[in-house]
């Protein structure tokens, strides 16, 4: 069997590099040379607790070019250059591994070509494709305030999103000023920081004392304060994206977003709707 070289979680709190199968291309399936992979917030958060070493790599921020093409495949994808849509649409039939490795294994219908974008560029198409939660929600066509609860790298790319689908105003927390920084470039009308009362004083100047139209959770993780700052900043009937990943079960209180009549939603990655792809979006 051939072998390739694979980055693993060990299930001590490092990653090793070792050899692993190399996968071959089944029906439908084709087999990606990755030329530039990512390393997200959750590759760290989702491997805390682990205590056995993982049998397949992980990384899902993915560009590379197809190289081996399975039956039912349009030989024209041979040596396409593509970012990898990992979650939705380009599982194979059994699990592959992701992208810390040489080489992985997708549906065709999951990889998108990315023209001339650099190889680094290209890998991070997967976190704009999160313009996802924003499409569910929607946005006025006179303009809505939008609270983007953290800059972190789903943040900026919520922030740019709801800029671009129409957000009126966008107010941003940030932790570092690094963030605070690339959250203006990337559109935020205004960036506080992620503890105080300033985040919600620029609120409620701009709403009136309302509330944010919509506010978009980035942040997850092994805390709450942001689920419970969501319900906070929102207004009565406002609508709350849920973005992070919270990693560990903890206490909400339902009475406050029930009796403002809130609307919660829940968004994983990206999918399709209306027939195209969050990743076909120009």
């Amino acid at each position: 069997m051939a072998t390739m070289r694979g980055a693993l979680f060990d299930g001590d709190g490092g990653m090793e590099v070792r050899d692993i199968p190399r996968p071959e291309a089944g029906r439908g399936d084709v087999v990606v040379r990755v030329r530039s992979v990512g390393i997200c917030g959750s590759d760290l958060q989702m491997n805390v607790d682990k205590t056995e070493p993982d049998r397949l790599p992980a990384g899902h921020e993915v560009a590379g070019e197809i190289v081996e093409i399975g039956d039912d495949v349009d030989p024209a994808l041979l040596g396409e250059r593509v970012a990898v849509e990992i979650i939705d649409m380009a599982a194979p039939a059994r699990p592959a591994g992701g992208g810390f490795a040489e080489f992985m294994k997708r549906r065709a219908i999951g990889c998108y070509p990315v023209g001339d974008l650099s190889w680094e560029d290209a890998a991070l198409v997967e976190a704009p494709g999160r313009v996802h939660p924003r499409r569910p929600a929607g946005t006025d066509a006179g303009g809505e305030v939008v609270a983007v609860l953290g800059s972190g790298n789903i943040g900026l790319t919520s922030i740019a999103a709801a800029k671009a689908l129409g957000a009126g105003k966008v107010i941003a927390t940030a932790r570092y000023e690094q963030q605070a920084s690339l959250a203006k470039i990337l559109g935020a009308d205004e960036v506080y920081p992620d503890k105080g009362s300033d985040f919600w004083d620029a609120i409620a100047e701009s709403t009136g004392g309302r509330g944010a139209d919509l506010t978009i959770e980035t942040v997850g993780g092994h805390q709450s304060a942001t689920a419970t700052q969501a319900v906070e900043v929102t207004r009565v009937q406002g609508r709350i994206v849920v973005v992070g990943g919270f990693r560990r079960p903890f206490e909400f209180d339902f009475l406050t977003p029930m009796l403002k009549e809130q609307s919660i939603v829940f968004s994983s990655c990206y999918s399709v709707l209306d027939g195209r792809h969050d990743y076909e979006l120009p």
